[in-house]
This record gives C-alpha cells, structure tokens and sequence, in this order.
C-alpha cells in the first residue's frame, strides 16, 4: 500500500491551524495600515506589536531587538551588511564564517569580498561541528563580525552556539547566527547564548511563507537594506505584513509551548530512521548522530544518483530532498557535503529527510523500506555499482 508522506520539512513545513486562525483574523477584520492614525489602523499596530513582544518572548529577547524582514535571507543580508558597515567605520574588515552556511550567508560574504573585506571560511570537521578553539584561533585585531549558523539546513548539525558566542564576547566582536532551521525547534536564548544578531523565518516552524525577523541586541546600529518609509523604527521600509506576522508569532508560540514533547517524539522516530537505514550496505549517515536538529536524517548512498533517488521516491508517494531548497534545482553535488570531506561521486548520492511532529511510526518503516527497495533498484541498473562490485573500482563508503 502506497502511503503519502512529506519528509522535507527542512524545506518547508505545512502551516498550523493557530498561524492560519491568526491571519485570517487579520485578513477579514483587522486588515487596516499598521501606520495610520484611525482605529483600525491602531488595532493592526496593536497586533504587529504583539506579535513582537510574544517572538521576543521565546527568544528572551526584547521586543524592540525584533525587526521584520521577508524571511531569513533577507534577516542575514541584513545583518552581515550591518555589521560589515560597522566594523568598516572602526577600521575592521574581516569576517568569519564557516564552509557549510547557507548561500544567503555566503553569497553576502562574497559580495563584500569584492568590496574590500577578507573573509575566513572555517573548517567543517566531518561530523559537521565547529570547534570553538579553531574559531577563536582565527579571529584577529581586525575581525568585526563572526556569522556561524545555529543549525545546518542539510544535515542538521547543531553548532555549540552557547560557546561560540562567548569567545566573540570576550574578544568584543559581534556575534550573528543564522537560526532558520533551529528556531521554533530548539531552546534559544539570546542572552545567555551570547548571540548579538539572529535570523528566523516563520515557514520553517509552521508559519507561512515570506516573513521572518531579524534579532538584533540593542546598540547594534543596523544599515537599511530597503529605503522609503519609517516602518521597524526606520529599519526596513515598506508596510508591514500583520497577517503574516501575527500567522509567525501564533506558529512559534504554539512551537514553543509543545517544544520538549514534540522533541522528544520526533528524535525517537529520527533515530529508527538512522538505524533502519544505516542497514543499507556502503551508506553512511552525514554529521554527527546525536548533535543534530530532531528530525534530520542526511545520508549519502554509494553507487547511485540523489535525483533518480528522490523521483522514485515521490512514486512512493514521500516527499524528499537531496539537500537545501534553495539549490535542489542545481546539478551540482551539495557544498555542505563536500565540506565535511564527502567526494563528488559520494556527494551526488545524497537524501535528506526531514521529519515533523506529526510523523508516525508506521511511517518512519515505510520510508525505510521504500528507501531500502529504490537504492537496491537503482544500484541493479547503475554502471558504477557494476564496476564497484566488480572490483574495477574501490569503494569509498
């Protein structure tokens, strides 16, 4: 029996019934402009408003450290350029970074290269996990930003932030974290993570699509990406969009309240997941097996290619990827895998699921049986596994 089932949530997760209450609400009563004077426009600015002390909540932030921004690209160019305009003014150019960030994160960092500033990509050991020595190693007289992502998108490794953040404090250099994958998912606490700036964004913790914040500790002066009117205390112009910020705070106060019990029930079926698949021959799970996102499995499977993987997958009727969204259309093997020391031939046999708090365990068997009987097929008509079977050419997994 064929079962439907959406493993992508990395990619995307289905909205919440609150976030989906909370912008209708706003879209058939309180749909007035957030600026103006009159009531209707008022009762939209008491919504936008809190909204943004409930976000700021969950983070232990305040609520005038949130800016809304279009989502988390937006958040992490906006944070990176400000940081960059800052430490430019003090007469410190270089950054850190690591190798396995998001794009959003690196294609800013490469822009501001050909501006002028020397970046420093970190090191991503094979169990995908910064060490702290390593960074603290790298910084120099003239660092004015370090920017390492909270969890990462593809293979869901969780960095010790809570430290990282420490060693930026002690030598006084702003600290940013991209936390797109971990917010709603994991405890943060911007105060005691030592973290100066944070992007989210609402689609990955069952919000919708388009709207996300920026954190930024008060003091941090940001530079305006987007210019023509005073909205988020002059920060990011542009009306703002209530329905879909207070569809956002719903959605991650709902996360946060559930956090420990969803938690708990996915990292179980996360771990079935691993263990079933880790009985495929010449597989190999990516990252570390415990310090990773709950629901995140990434493995990579010698012999065959991700694309014909998750297509036949989808015949099945589960919903994957081969690693982020935002490069599923690409060619080319992923940059996370290739940054933890996978080869391009291991690299290119990659899948990434990712599991939500709906997920059963009827499901998590299925799933590891399609995978199972689509890697056997795909192995059987493959050349290269041929040649591996064959001894013509030597296993890497």
């Amino acid at each position: 029996m064929t079962m439907t089932i959406y493993a992508d949530n990395a990619a995307t997760t289905k909205p919440s019934q609150a976030a989906i209450d909370a912008m209708l609400t706003c879209l058939r009563e309180q749909y007035g402009n957030p600026s103006s004077l009159y009531t209707l426009g008022q009762q939209a600015k008491e919504i936008l408003e809190q909204a943004r002390e409930d976000i700021a909540a969950v983070i232990n932030a305040k609520p005038g450290e949130i800016i809304f921004t279009s989502g988390g690209s937006e958040a992490d160019n906006q944070a990176i350029r400000s940081c960059a305009e800052l430490g430019k003014k003090a007469g410190k150019t270089h950054i850190i970074s690591t190798a396995f960030e998001h794009h959003a994160v690196l294609h800013t960092l490469q822009k501001l290269e050909r501006e002028g500033f020397t970046v420093t990509l970190l090191d991503v050991h094979e169990d995908g996990l910064i060490r702290p020595e390593e960074l603290e190693a790298a910084i120099r007289e003239d660092t004015c930003l370090v920017t390492i992502m909270f969890a990462n998108n593809e293979i869901g490794t969780v960095q010790p932030i809570r430290e990282l953040g420490a060693i930026c404090r002690c030598h006084g250099v702003l600290f940013h974290t991209d936390a797109v994958q971990a917010t709603g998912h994991l405890p943060i606490d911007v105060v005691a993570d030592n973290i100066d700036l944070l992007s989210a964004s609402a689609h990955k913790f069952h919000g919708p699509k388009g709207i996300g914040f920026l954190y930024a500790k008060k003091g941090v002066r940001l530079t305006n990406l987007i210019e023509g009117g005073a909205q988020e205390r002059g920060k990011r112009a542009g009306t703002e969009n209530v329905p879909a910020i207070a569809g956002m705070a719903a959605a991650l106060r709902e996360s946060a309240a559930h956090m420990s019990e969803n938690t708990a029930h996915v990292t179980v079926l996360r771990n079935r997941l691993i263990e079933g698949l880790s009985e495929i021959p010449h597989a190999a799970l990516n990252g570390d097996p415990e310090k990773r996102l709950p629901g995140n499995v990434n493995f990579c499977f010698e012999g065959i290619e991700g694309e014909s993987l998750l297509l036949l997958l989808d015949d099945r009727g589960i919903s994957a990827s081969s690693g982020s969204a935002c490069t599923s259309g690409s060619l080319d093997p992923s940059h996370v895998l290739l940054a933890i020391g996978r080869v391009h031939d291991v690299a290119h046999g990659s899948l990434r699921l990712t599991i939500g708090e709906d997920a059963t365990a009827e499901e998590i068997e299925y799933i590891i049986q399609s995978v199972k009987d689509v890697v056997s097929y795909l192995r059987s008509i493959s050349p290269i596994w041929r040649d591996l079977t064959a001894g013509k050419k030597n296993f890497i997994l």
